[in-house]
């Protein structure tokens, strides 16, 4: 079937995320020309010692708080931090309206072959069932399952980065403080006094660096990056839903659009909600 091949590159890709790179790339040159225009040199900040004390003593306590299989599948999320795989919506819409179609002709059982062609892992699986003839609400309730459980797995992956970020900065201060104190062993060479003081808060630079140029901020992207996958999920679900309801694919394709200008309208939405009033701050933040 030439036709498939042609449309999963549409649906699914992968490719360089520019906002993460482009954003490290921006603070990174920011910090450092800010410090040559300040008069100092890279050299100033290059210390290896002090790396290995905040990376090592960074990745010591994720150790102890995070088990260790969560630990791996959130080194595996790097991928996802500097790559963006791209769930592009009306392609996906396309591809529905096209098995929508093809059942409605032919019936949802001839959508067998398609649906283990099907190059997403969920909508496979949700085709699937509906081929199979599972009852329409559990295959709902098998499918939103699936999504509450991916969801949870990629909060417990965002929260390893979010603790990174909060142990590197206390980590660089107990590099400060060891450096201090080599320091103060050597207060008899007053000309070296200075420069032992600078060199010791590197480490403080580090962590403070680390945690909020990117491990708070790889933290907030995985998640950015899961609720645009459970905006997609869901879509997909409700498309296999209305094929086994046998609804007309242009009633079809109506109701999955709305999903593509749920973001727009969330934004819309947000500020008559959120509005203050006076005596509750707090309440009209949350």
């Amino acid at each position: 079937m030439p036709g498939r091949s042609v449309d999963k590159p549409k649906s699914l890709r992968k490719k360089p995320d520019f906002a993460t790179c482009g954003g490290l790339l921006l603070a990174l040159s920011g910090i450092i020309g800010g410090l040559i225009l300040e008069g100092g040199k890279i050299q100033d900040v290059a210390q290896i010692t002090a790396a290995v004390i905040v990376f090592g003593g960074t990745l010591g306590a994720v150790l102890v708080t995070t088990p260790p299989a969560v630990l791996r599948s959130a080194a595996k999320k790097l991928k996802v931090i500097f790559f963006n795989e791209i769930q592009s919506p009306p392609a996906v819409i396309d591809e529905i309206i096209r098995y929508a179609t093809k059942a409605r002709k032919e019936g949802i059982v001839s959508l067998e072959q398609e649906a283990d062609a099907i190059e997403d892992p969920f909508l496979r699986k949700a085709l699937s069932l509906a081929v199979d003839g599972m009852d329409l609400k559990e295959l709902r309730k098998m499918m939103e399952l699936e999504i509450n459980l991916a969801e949870l797995h990629a909060e417990a992956e965002a929260k390893v980065y979010e603790a990174a970020g909060g142990y590197a900065p206390t980590i660089g201060i107990i590099g400060a403080v060891l450096g201090l104190i080599q320091v103060m062993k050597h207060l008899e060479n007053i000309d070296e006094v200075g420069r032992g003081i600078a060199v010791a808060f590197v480490a403080t630079v580090y962590g403070v660096g680390s945690a909020n140029i990117f491990f708070l901020p790889a933290g907030n992207k995985i998640r950015a990056r899961m609720h645009q996958l459970i905006r997609t999920q869901e879509m997909m679900l409700e498309g296999v839903v209305a094929i086994v309801e046998g609804l007309n694919p242009k009633l079809i394709r109506s109701k999955l659009e709305a999903y593509t200008r749920h973001a727009s309208s969330a934004r819309k939405i947000k500020p008559e909600v959120s509005v203050p009033t006076a005596g509750a701050p707090a309440a009209a933040k949350g």
